[in-house]
């Protein structure tokens, strides 16, 4: 699944070329998504101007001139590419926005995607009143953190991953950062110290800004709006290398479900 970095990737691919332009048309060949596709986008984004395109979580929002603001996820295997408006669609493109010759184009072959429309704050839709802090933003610190956990006992990864805390921290980022500060994915996040707070949420930053700017990470589905795969896989530490010989110590890496969701770490280095 596309996560923070890699969605912030297909942002700032994305946005040079179709920032300040018209929507010349729409091309809507399925709307079959996670929520159907509103058909009335077809007749009435031609003809706006896309004046910025941001980032909320997971969900690009592109906003519009007439006040309107495009909210769009990649779901679980999609992406975005700019493309020539001459290009063939292939399976699973559904959604083509166009600005002249050139063509914004949705691909998902799980249909786990969605594009959106509200005239409303989108900060006040449904999708992401509820979301916590930016990651990378000055208002995930420390101090937010440390008050978050007090007596908690979930397990600190499975914490740094709900979006109510936080957003963006995925799997693969969750596994990477706990290693970085050395913290023990298993351990009650009531029981970190400030000083371990402080650690944390350098690491998380550190992680995602380092994935961000490799790209984002490639395991399956994921490329970026060129179509080029993202390499932090390169770098990673700890996910994926279960039984595999830990970079610090030496000793193998142990491998768990948490949540269902694939747990690697150290168990000597990790506390």
């Amino acid at each position: 699944m596309p996560e923070l970095p890699e969605v912030e990737t297909t942002r700032r691919g994305i946005a040079p070329h179709i920032t300040q332009r018209k929507i010349t048309a729409m091309t809507l060949r399925d709307g079959r998504l996670r929520w159907p596709v509103d058909e009335n986008l077809v007749e009435t984004l031609p003809g706006c101007f896309i004046e910025q395109i941001t980032r909320r979580g997971k969900y690009l929002l592109l906003h519009l001139n007439d006040k309107r603001t495009l909210l769009w996820h990649l779901g679980m295997s999609g992406s975005l590419r700019i493309l020539s408006k001459a290009t063939p669609p292939q399976k699973h493109d559904h959604i083509d926005l166009h600005f002249g010759a050139t063509t914004l184009r949705f691909h998902d072959p799980r249909r786990f995607g969605a594009l959106l429309v509200t005239d409303e704050n989108p900060e006040h839709h449904a999708l992401l009143h509820h979301l916590g802090p930016e990651p990378l933003s000055d208002d995930f610190n420390a101090t937010y953190l440390f008050s978050r956990s007090r007596k908690r006992s979930i397990a600190v990864k499975k914490w740094i991953m709900d979006s109510k805390l936080v957003v963006g921290v995925g799997n693969i980022y969750a596994n990477e950062a706990l290693f970085a500060a050395r913290i023990h994915p298993l351990k009650a996040c009531g029981k970190l110290t400030r000083k371990q707070c402080e650690l944390l949420v350098e690491k998380i930053k550190t992680v995602l800004d380092n994935a961000i700017a490799q790209g984002g990470t490639t395991l399956k589905d994921f490329v970026g709006s060129d179509g080029k795969p993202g390499y932090f896989a390169q770098q990673l530490l700890v996910y994926g290398r279960g039984g595999e010989a830990c970079t610090a110590c030496g000793k193998p890496l142990l491998e768990k479900a948490l949540a269902a969701r694939t747990t690697v770490y150290c168990s000597h280095c990790q506390r």
